[in-house]
């Protein structure tokens, strides 16, 4: 890779920044930015070829099922929410133009590779995802909570036997972007034998 090439790259990961769905507006990307945002996922480690991933499109038509999730997630936790509470959490499911669900597929697979082998692949996938999204000047992030293991979540979305929903991928245009957020300097996570 060329000098230039790799100041790019490292330029690339180290300003992406999480932007928060409720700052994500449209025009949010075409089939073919996507199409090449799932290329990239595709590229992330692999050990045994598995494919551990699988990701569910939610289009604009089908928002309104997931907001019907998200609201029967919180009364089935919570009976005692508030119609707020409950209309807010409907409204997550509106917030970016572009919203798909990573799905990880940890049950038996052949050959042999372990769940926590299989999730680190999973959060390459979805980090190469951002990484492309940042690279063609959106902004995106990542949501999750405890509706990711509902019942309802996992009927909408037909989760299989070893499948787990990891979270929702937002991606839109940023209306701001945050000031750029202080690194953890590499020797507080770096050491030697």
């Amino acid at each position: 890779m060329a000098n230039d090439e790799a100041s790019f790259a490292l330029t690339l990961m180290t300003t992406r920044q999480t932007i928060l769905p409720k700052r994500l507006f449209a025009p949010g990307p075409s089939v073919a930015q996507v199409n090449d945002m799932f290329r990239a996922a595709a590229a992330a480690p692999d050990h045994g070829g598995v494919m551990p991933w699988r990701f569910v499109l939610v289009p604009g038509d089908k928002r309104a099922a997931l907001a019907g999730v998200f609201a029967q997630a919180l009364i089935e936790r919570d009976a005692a929410a508030t119609p707020e509470q409950v209309s807010q959490a409907r409204e997550k499911a509106f917030r970016s133009p572009f919203v798909a669900l990573a799905i990880a597929r940890l049950g038996p697979c052949e050959p042999d590779v372990e769940p926590l082998e299989r999730m680190v692949s999973v959060g390459a996938a979805l980090q190469n995802f951002l990484l492309a999204a940042h690279s063609m000047g959106f902004g995106s992030s990542l949501t999750s909570g405890q509706a990711m293991r509902s019942k309802v979540l996992r009927s909408l979305f037909r989760l299989t036997e070893g499948e787990q929903a990891v979270c929702c991928i937002n991606v839109g245009t940023a209306d701001r972007r945050k000031p750029a957020r202080l690194r953890p300097d590499v020797a507080a996570f770096v050491s030697s034998l």
